[in-house]
Formats: C-alpha cells, sequence, structure tokens
C-alpha cells in the first residue's frame, strides 16, 4: 500500500465519523467465498513462523551484537576526547541493547512456543489415538460378550 493511499483511507475513515467495528474479508472475486471459517494454520506455516523467529534470533544477535560494540567504541572515543557527543552515543547504545534484549526475548519466545506448541499437538494426537483404541478394544469386548 502506498502512503498516499493510506493517507487517502484514513481521510475517508475520518469523514465517515463512523465509531463501529468493521470486519473485512476477502470479497468473493478474490478468494473469499461470504462464508464464516475458522483460521487454519498448518503445521508448516508455523514451522515457517518459528524458523523465521529463530533466524531473526539467531542474525540479529550477531549484528546486534556488532552495532552495540562499535557504537559503545565510538562513545568512549568521543567522551575520552571531551565530546559531549559521547554520552549522548553512550545513552542510545545502551537503549539499544535494551530495545536489542526486548527483541530477542520476543523471538526466543515464538520460536521455543512454537516448538512447545507442536511438541504438545504430537502428545495430544497420541494420547487421543490411545483412548480411541481403548475404547474399540473395550467395545470388541462388550460385542463379545453379546454373542454379536
Amino acid at each position: 500500500m502506498a502512503w498516499d493511499e493510506w493517507e487517502q483511507l484514513k481521510s475517508k475513515a475520518a469523514e465517515s465519523h463512523s465509531t463501529q467495528m468493521q470486519l473485512n474479508q476477502y470479497p468473493v472475486d478474490q478468494g473469499g467465498d461470504g462464508t464464516q471459517g475458522d483460521l487454519v494454520a498448518g503445521h508448516q506455516d508455523l514451522e515457517a513462523v518459528g524458523k523465521a523467529a529463530h533466524d531473526l534470533f539467531e542474525s540479529f544477535t550477531l549484528y546486534g551484537g556488532h552495532a552495540r560494540v562499535a557504537s559503545a567504541a565510538a562513545a568512549g572515543g568521543l567522551k575520552g576526547e571531551g565530546f559531549a557527543l559521547g554520552a549522548a552515543l553512550d545513552h542510545v547504545t545502551e537503549r539499544w541493547s535494551a530495545q536489542t534484549r526486548t527483541l530477542l526475548d520476543a523471538c526466543a519466545h515464538i520460536s521455543n512456543h512454537l516448538r512447545f506448541t507442536k511438541n504438545q499437538h504430537v502428545a495430544d494426537d497420541s494420547y487421543i489415538s490411545g483412548t480411541v483404541s481403548s475404547i474399540a478394544l473395550l467395545d470388541e469386548g462388550f460385542d463379545d460378550r453379546k454373542g454379536h
């Protein structure tokens, strides 16, 4: 979406003075069929999100660390030469480090949660399968006793 298109949409929304919530959907000619349905995310979709979060974590750990070290060194050099900019750059470096940790924590949380969810679904499927097969075995026993 282009910036002017975004601005036009904002203006149009402001003109309507609508305070109601609107849920959008794909028009029928763009793949929507007009029916209600559940959100579906397959294993491949979840694995792709988990991999992207893990890759971002790995890459940002490396490159974010380089930026932090270089900025801290520059701040130290500037402060050592008596430049006020050194203290400002030091502050920016501290904020960078805090924001980096927040992003890395979020990436790790996403990746770990998806891994846990995948493992939990496998365990749930196994449990349900065992329960259903036990019921089928139990039913066979009742059928045998009834003479079926």
